[in-house]
């Protein structure tokens, strides 16, 4: 398995990670999670619906941060691509939920997926 990025997730990987210093570290523990689940599974990740397209876009919610120190519910969101054919996972969006949660970024997903 292959784990790649958008440009625009590092950026915001770039930003979170000068308030969360441990975000790079918990990332890879994602990574080893998601070498032997990469789609996941409920109620941490969930496919995202409705996007009109046929790669499938996972969201992390509950994202562990040790920065944070509140487990898995850090209110890091993770949005992630699983091609299966070319056995890849790439990383597309990276954020800290505020009140609610938002949407994910679908113009990024549909710019890089369609």
């Amino acid at each position: 398995m292959v784990f790649t990025s958008v440009a625009e997730f590092n950026s915001e990987l770039d930003k979170l990670l000068k308030k969360y210093r441990s975000l790079k570290e918990d990332l890879e523990v994602l990574k080893a999670v998601l070498l032997k689940y990469p789609r996941g599974y409920e109620p941490v990740t969930f496919r995202i619906p409705g996007l009109g397209i046929e790669t499938e876009i996972y969201k992390v919610k509950n994202f562990r941060c040790k920065a944070l120190n509140r487990g898995s519910r850090s209110g890091i969101r993770v949005v992630y691509a699983y091609l299966e054919a070319r056995q890849e996972i790439k990383f597309v969006e990276i954020y800290y939920k505020e009140k609610d949660d938002v949407d994910c970024n679908k113009e990024r997903i549909r710019k890089y997926f369609t």
